[in-house]
């Protein structure tokens, strides 16, 4: 039995803690909260402020894992240079942490040192630097803070107006404390996609299916897989994320997005670990969920293949106002219709759009995704969270 630091416990977290169950590995869920979702899952949990160095430094003394695995953003990545060095395993690596946990890494290893085809884009670290990216990269363009996740803090500048609102915004919804944004020009894209792309210590890296998926206020709402795409268009993006990957180093799975559109296939973003929009493979489209492949890929099982198994969506299950008890009218609607599934992720506490729950639906290879996804989108919309 292997002993895994989780360093963020929400709801991709408890997905990966399930896995790890049935395989009889330890998981120790760490999170600046209790009760998070992957704590009701896991062997044992701490509660402590993952920016503070010295805790987190105190936890991997404390349980002297064998993996120490990130699920999200607001960690202190750069200690995990020192735990390699002290024999601990970082998942996928440090230098994958580190680059992908900060927008402006990621974007100039992307951009600068692979070549790949991504936005024009600028960094700001004031409203006044934000107000000359945009100057230099034109509207409409995006604004994302450096340090951010579910598209918090994310928005699209039109008019001079939103300046200095997309700003203050920036700053509401980054994680860390790193004041600093990306300003990309609008990318005229056709559709957006995520592939799943799993490296292993031994062995080749394998891809899954593309997914597509439609975002609002910056959050996923709805995914499916497979995503239509052209061959060419996939192999490209194939080919970007080997690259990408390749140059990071370490195993595990990767949520690398693109955007697809006349003029060809763009780099958007990395995520190296689980991906939510990746939610969708909770429907058995695959031979194994994204949270099964992360684990096996983390413990140094082989993935011979990913297959897929029959077509699904998902979609999120959203909050409708404060409570610090939130229930769920509705539910029975969703466990009634055929070729249909949910997940409740047991956040403890409610707010307006926090996502609470997932909808996932499936048919045969032979039926229409549009279809598949239109039933995911229509039951999550009967489900109510209030006090």
């Amino acid at each position: 039995m292997a002993t895994i630091l989780l360093l963020g416990a929400g709801e991709l977290g408890k997905e990966f803690v399930i896995a790890a169950q049935r395989l009889s590995q330890k998981v120790i869920a760490i999170d600046s909260y209790e009760n998070a979702p992957a704590m009701q899952v896991a062997h044992e949990w701490e509660v402590i402020n993952m920016l503070d160095g010295d805790a987190l430094d105190a936890v991997v003394k404390k349980y002297n894992p064998d993996y120490i695995v990130p699920e999200i953003e607001a960690i202190r990545t750069e200690r995990f240079y020192e735990y390699e060095k002290q024999g601990y395993t970082v998942v996928p690596s440090a230098k994958a942490a580190n680059y992908t946990m900060n927008r402006k890494a990621i974007r100039d290893l992307a951009s600068k040192e692979l070549g790949l085809k991504t936005a024009h884009y600028r960094y700001a670290t004031s409203a006044t630097e934000l107000k000359k990216a945009v100057e230099e990269i034109g509207m409409p363009c995006v604004v994302k803070p450096l340090m951010s996740s579910s598209g918090k803090g994310q928005s699209t500048i039109k008019s001079q107006a939103d300046i200095e609102k997309a700003w203050n915004y920036s700053q509401e919804g980054s994680r860390g404390d790193v004041a600093e944004v990306i300003v990309e020009s609008f990318v005229n894209f056709n559709y957006e996609i995520t592939l799943l792309t799993v490296t292993q210590r031994e062995g080749e890296t394998l891809f899954c299916p593309p997914i597509g998926h439609r975002q609002e206020r910056g959050d996923y709402q709805e995914s499916w897989q497979p995503a239509t795409m052209k061959t060419n268009h996939l192999e490209a993006a194939k080919d970007m994320a080997a690259k990408v990957t390749e140059a990071l180093g370490g195993a595990g799975i990767w949520g690398i997005e693109f955007f697809v559109g006349n003029e060809g296939v763009y780099f958007s973003e990395l995520s190296p670990r689980p991906h939510d929009t990746g939610m969708v493979t909770l429907a058995n489209t695959q031979n194994f969920n994204e949270f099964e492949l992360h684990l096996r890929a983390v413990i140094g099982l082989p993935i011979p293949e990913i297959t897929l198994e029959r077509k699904g969506a998902s979609a999120v299950i959203l909050a409708n106002d404060f409570s610090e008890n939130p229930n769920f009218y509705g539910i029975e609607k969703v466990a009634a219709a055929p070729k249909s599934d949910f997940r409740l992720f047991g956040k403890p506490t409610s707010r307006p759009y926090r996502r609470m729950g997932v909808v996932v639906t499936y048919g045969n290879l032979d039926k229409d995704i549009s279809e598949i996804t239109e039933r995911a989108k229509n039951l999550a919309c009967k489900v109510k969270v209030l006090s």
